[in-house]
């Protein structure tokens, strides 16, 4: 849980992606005035119609109105303005046909160019757009048009195409970092990463300063060539631009993904040094440090990061609290969790009170704080009744713990992961009948839950005679999870229930194997017994008694079966 909510937290601290500016507003301007030269009551008709249509929302009559005055008027605005007013109802032949007039009654026009090369694009015909595509790069923007080529052509098909058509207009600028930007991001979709490389070097070269790219290409190379080329990249590219502070970021990141946390930490404190003030820099410390169990330094980060003003104050009150429970001060842990009065953590902030509450001794007050709680979704829903069902297992109230799934259930009748508690929950109050019932509705709803299967036929197998029908669904288990320990384990004591203790021992043995745990030390033990291998027996109960001594069913079985 800590490490996947690190993981959560550290993702936050964004990194710029590479910027793409949008394709086409369908901003409606104001309607132009008509002109008095060729009005005619009937221009002057089409153009009070197509106005109050608009005003009245009747945006067919609308478009409609517009295209005939256009039609008629042949005044670049009129046809500019027909051609909003059909893209706005959503008559894309119509904005089509509008278009390629405005295009030819105002033929410089950079809008016009990318309004007719937009909706050419989107009706999939590249080679129509072809023209119009490259009349508006040599508008004077060019950079600034291959940015937004990416946007325009995301969603064409057939990638290839896009990337023979995003090539051809960049071959006229080799010089253009934009353009290999864009041959790029072309080749990236089309599936060809090496390509994709080369184009982003290329843009690099001509501006070695620029972090999308950087960033960009560091997307990809991971993808083909790993992490280790990701971060031997970065790091390079870091060496020559020591100010990249997006770069840096997704750097220090990458390395406390892969967990290396000394070296990632390194890179945020450089972050913080040269932005003393960055709250969130000094955050990213605190985390880091905190997987790395360096607490004091993580505390003081933290608190740094609430003094600079960080922006999600909650979730720097909640890693607080998480910090206080790793030093075991619950009290401590209790106040930072209650002080989180908003912000992504809040509602887990909440639960995590009432876990402590409930360590102090205070399960009353715990079940009290939770049911005062205001889940806003199911997945909420879900959440506050697990926990509490936790404290009431905790406290081995096990029909307490079958009645909080119960009710939780009556409102959410599907719920898998309740399913599933209150199952183990009726299998504690010996209500198999009700285990059975949600195991096999858990099924249904979920073919590919292994542990369904598993929990269903290891019952079977320990408390029923229905051994076939328990191997039958542990095999189900096993093809879904064929190196589980815990599925290993079921197994094997099924295989034990049927007297197939050779199979008992082979499955027990690649359980325990995988994990020395000392539930599967116990089943492991008695097959060996019952298999005639005593004393191997007796040397794994040996051994796992002197590892958990407390263990009920470890003590059990040895005290039966080992004088």
């Amino acid at each position: 849980m800590k490490a996947k909510l690190f993981s959560y937290a550290l993702l936050a601290v964004s990194v710029s992606a590479c910027a793409q500016s949008p394709v086409l507003e369908h901003s409606v301007v104001p309607a132009p005035e008509p002109e008095g030269q060729g009005l005619t009551a009937h221009v002057l008709y089409q153009f009070l119609l197509g106005e109050i249509a608009s005003q009245r929302g009747e945006l067919q009559l609308s478009a409609e109105a517009y295209a005939d005055l256009a039609t008629r008027t042949r005044d670049a605005r009129v046809a500019r303005r027909a051609t909003e007013v059909a893209l706005y109802a959503r008559q894309t032949q119509l904005a089509l046909k509008n278009a390629r007039l405005w295009r030819e009654l105002e033929p410089g026009s950079p809008k016009a160019m990318q309004t007719l090369a937009s909706l050419l694009v989107g009706s999939g015909r590249l080679g129509e757009a072809k023209p119009h595509l490259h009349a508006w790069i040599k508008t004077g923007k060019e950079g600034e048009v291959f940015m937004q080529l990416h946007g325009l052509l995301a969603k064409q098909k057939d990638r290839q195409a896009v990337l023979d058509l995003v090539t051809d207009l960049a071959a006229s600028y080799p010089g253009m970092p934009e353009a290999r930007f864009a041959v790029g991001q072309a080749a990236w979709q089309a599936g060809q990463g090496k390509k994709a490389l080369a184009a982003l070097d290329e843009a690099l070269r001509l501006k070695p300063d620029w972090e999308s790219t950087a960033l960009f290409k560091a997307q990809v190379l991971q993808r083909v060539d790993g992490d280790a080329a990701l971060e031997s990249f970065l790091k390079d590219y870091l060496a020559a631009h020591p100010a990249a502070r997006e770069v840096r970021l997704a750097y220090a990141r990458q390395l406390a993904r892969v967990g290396k946390f000394t070296e990632s930490r390194a890179q945020f404190e450089f972050m913080t040094r040269e932005n003393p003030d960055n709250p969130e820099a000094h955050f990213a410390v605190g985390l880091v440090a905190l997987q790395t169990n360096d607490l004091d330094s993580a505390k003081a980060s933290f608190l740094k990061a609430l003094d600079l003003g960080h922006p999600d104050e909650g979730q720097v009150r909640f890693y607080l609290g998480q910090l206080a429970e790793a030093r075991n001060l619950p009290e401590e842990a209790l106040t930072w969790y209650q002080s989180v009065s908003k912000g992504r953590q809040q509602f887990d902030a909440q639960l995590r009170a009432a876990v402590v509450m409930n360590k102090l001794g205070r399960l009353a007050e715990a079940r009290a704080w939770l049911a005062a709680l205001a889940p806003s979704s199911d997945s909420e829903r879900i959440q506050l009744a697990q926990t509490e069902a936790q404290l009431l297992r905790e406290a081995k109230n096990f029909d307490g713990v079958f009645g909080v799934l119960s009710t939780a259930l009556e409102k959410m009748p599907d719920a898998p992961e309740l399913l599933y508690d209150r199952a183990m929950a009726a299998e504690k109050i010996n209500r198999l009948d009700v285990l059975e019932k949600d195991l096999r509705r858990l099924i249904q709803l979920k073919p590919d839950h292994a542990h369904a299967y598993n929990a269903l036929g290891y019952t079977l197998a320990d408390r029923t005679t229905r051994i076939k029908e328990a191997i039958e669904l542990l095999e189900q288990a096993l093809k879904l999870e064929p190196e589980d320990p815990f599925i290993l384990d079921s197994m094997g004591w099924a295989m034990f229930k049927a007297r197939r203790y050779a199979e008992a021992v082979d499955y027990l043995r690649r359980a325990f194997g995988v994990r020395p745990d000392p539930e599967i030390a116990a089943h492991f033990g008695e097959a060996l017994w019952m298999k005639g291998d005593k004393e191997e027996a007796r040397r794994v109960w040996r051994n796992g008694l002197q590892l958990h001594p407390d263990n009920e069913s470890l003590r059990e079985v040895a005290s039966r079966l080992m004088p």
